[in-house]
């Protein structure tokens, strides 16, 4: 690996299905290893044995240290984990994954939370002007409609409602995309205790950002093809056991297209930080979620499910507020009555989804790229990689390669 953000594909691997030479470290640099020849006079094998007063009785000399009297600094436990950035260089648990996401962001809010904040507010603007120009107004629906009118006024509704969802779903979408190439970036800095400007951050995440776009496209049209399948032959028969049919299909699609959200997670990090190209990251993100699916499903639902209550905790008060400066009546919205908000409901409104998007988008991009470095290390032995690219001394770079 060198010492940018943009990591080597690595060449053989375990996770590829092959065996792959370890690294090891290699002398340290402080010339405190000894230099000379062992001496060729050796203690006889076999014939090393304590002391015979180990009860600390009288006239018993005390025990040397780091010898049975307790374990001193490199002599009975452990040697200490690098840990040159934000996360230590071995396995990560969950509340490392976690709380290493967050401390990037905390170490570098400049970057990541001011990219992510003049994204959100671009992307925001742009939804509230297209719902109050470009978007149709929502119809009315009859409580008291039955049957076939309430049929057609069902999914006139949700006609519309996906029309005007369309535009502003694409809009987060590249939004998202944006935030979490540089975050990517960030936390690949992060992980090695670089500092990162933004515009470094953005140099090396621009040349990555269209094929973001099209993995992501391409995830999109699988998602939407496996539900056309799965709900498309129930709706066409039309009667109640066509229904029957949709549901037991939705539930299919929706089993299939969470096993593939989790078995190409690790995909958008892949193609950033390795330069793949959007197949070889789907197949690399494959073989590194392969025989750990659940307990990455875990950590990203965790995620998701900490995100759906920031938002919550959010956009609640900021809903409240703005249905008051609206003087909109919120027993009308009860009653499902459908209301065309004003300026002051969209600006408020917006503001708290400015709020949310600038904290939620470069969280769950840190949490997926910190993922993909712990599947890495736990595979591919790339700890010893990020030692070598921190400059930490024993990693030396003439050491093999796998």
């Amino acid at each position: 690996m060198n010492d940018s953000p943009g990591w080597a594909t690595p060449g053989s691997a375990p996770s590829d299905g092959q065996e792959a030479a370890i690294p090891r470290p290699s002398e340290p640099q402080d010339g405190s290893a000894p230099r000379g020849q062992w001496s060729p006079e050796q203690p006889p094998p076999g014939q090393w044995s304590p002391p015979s007063n180990t009860t600390g009785g009288p006239g018993a000399p005390p025990p040397a240290p780091g010898w049975g009297g307790g374990q001193q600094p490199g002599w009975g436990g452990p040697p200490p984990v690098a840990k040159p950035g934000v996360i230590p260089l071995r396995p990560l648990g969950l509340g490392e994954i976690l709380d290493g996401s967050v401390s990037a962001l905390r170490a570098h809010w400049r970057t990541a939370l001011g990219f992510s904040l003049a994204v959100s507010v671009i992307a925001e603007v742009a939804a509230i002007l297209m719902q109050r120009y470009l978007l149709p107004e929502p119809p009315s629906v009859d409580p008291n409609a039955r049957g076939a009118e309430a049929l057609r006024q069902a999914s006139e509704s949700a006609r519309t409602s996906l029309f005007s969802l369309a535009p502003v779903s694409l809009l987060m979408l590249i939004a998202t995309l944006l935030t979490a190439s540089v975050v990517t970036v960030v936390i690949s800095r992060s992980i090695l205790g670089r500092p990162v400007t933004l515009s470094d951050a953005w140099a090396e995440a621009r040349p990555r950002v269209l094929p973001l776009i099209g993995l992501t496209l391409l995830m999109t049209l699988m998602i939407s093809a496996i539900m056309t399948i799965g709900v498309g032959p129930g709706l066409l028969m039309g009667s109640g056991a066509g229904a029957a049919l949709a549901l037991l299909g939705f539930i299919a699609a929706c089993v299939v297209i969470v096993w593939l959200w989790v078995s190409f997670a690790l995909a958008a990090p892949a193609l950033m930080l390795e330069r793949q190209g959007i197949i070889a990251s789907l197949r690399r993100s494959a073989k590194l979620v392969r025989g750990t699916w659940w307990r990455i499903f875990g950590i990203l639902a965790l995620a998701f499910l900490l995100v759906i209550l920031l938002s919550f905790a959010i956009s609640i008060p900021f809903s409240l507020i703005a249905l008051i400066v609206d003087g909109t009546d919120a027993g009308e919205l009860l009653k499902g009555n459908a209301l065309t908000p004003g300026w002051p409901f969209l600006i408020v409104s917006g503001i708290g989804q400015v709020i949310i998007s600038t904290l939620v988008y470069p969280f769950v991009a840190g949490v997926t790229a910190l993922l993909y470095v712990d599947q890495r290390i736990r595979r591919e032995a790339l700890d010893l990689d990020l030692a070598r690219a921190a400059g930490l001394p024993g990693y030396g770079t003439d050491t093999p390669r796998s």
